[in-house]
């Protein structure tokens, strides 16, 4: 076992919670991802939600190899019963010690275990937070999670590998701000951006 785990699990949960709040017409709402409306956000949740834990389980494939540089994401007519299941079923794989040792592959990029899990995290709690404001829902990550993903951030942020998708250049935020409001930041993304009228 690995000292860095932790569970994913709470924060699957209020990605799922925030995705049962998404009213239909909410589905073409604009969100803090530049080219993406909410129901492209929740079609790259459920996406990253299998390539995830088919990296936890070392299932290499199709779904680990596939970049999400690729088509837009998006929803088919069962995302309201699939999504809280592959989330679910993600938590439930980085539960096992074995997922987050060796090698392992998401997005086409071979990465170890614990890394993927923080990617993972990291994941769960920048889609929660875009879809939260793009929906008008109150949102307030897991803490473990949190920390996960601000670490991964600070940590590339720090090495200047930024890359050119979702995950933009760092917006400075005050140095008192919210640990969340600092990993918005770090994520590329303006902690007061509300959704255009």
């Amino acid at each position: 076992m690995t000292d860095s785990m932790f569970d994913l699990g709470p924060q699957a949960r209020i990605v799922a919670r925030l995705a049962e709040g998404v009213t239909e017409p909410r589905l073409a709402h604009r969100t803090p991802c530049p080219e993406y409306a909410v129901r492209h956000v929740l079609g790259h949740l459920l996406g990253l939600a299998v390539a995830f834990r088919d990296a936890g389980r070392k299932d290499l494939g199709v779904t680990t190899d596939t970049s999400p540089e690729g088509a837009l994401p998006d929803i088919g007519p069962g995302w309201r019963e699939e999504l809280p299941k592959v989330l679910d079923e993600l938590a439930e794989v980085w539960r096992d010690p074995a997922a987050w040792t060796g090698m392992t592959r998401a997005g086409g990029v071979e990465l170890p275990g614990e890394v993927a899990a923080a990617v993972a995290a990291d994941e769960l709690v920048i889609h929660g937070w875009d879809l939260a404001r793009a929906t008008g829902q109150p949102y307030a990550p897991d803490p473990a999670a949190l920390e996960a993903a601000h670490a991964l951030l600070l940590a590339a942020a720090e090495e200047g590998d930024r890359g050119d998708g979702i995950f933009g250049p760092v917006v400075p935020v005050p140095p008192d701000a919210t640990l969340l409001d600092r990993t918005i930041g770090l994520s590329g993304r303006d902690p007061g951006w509300t959704r255009p009228a």
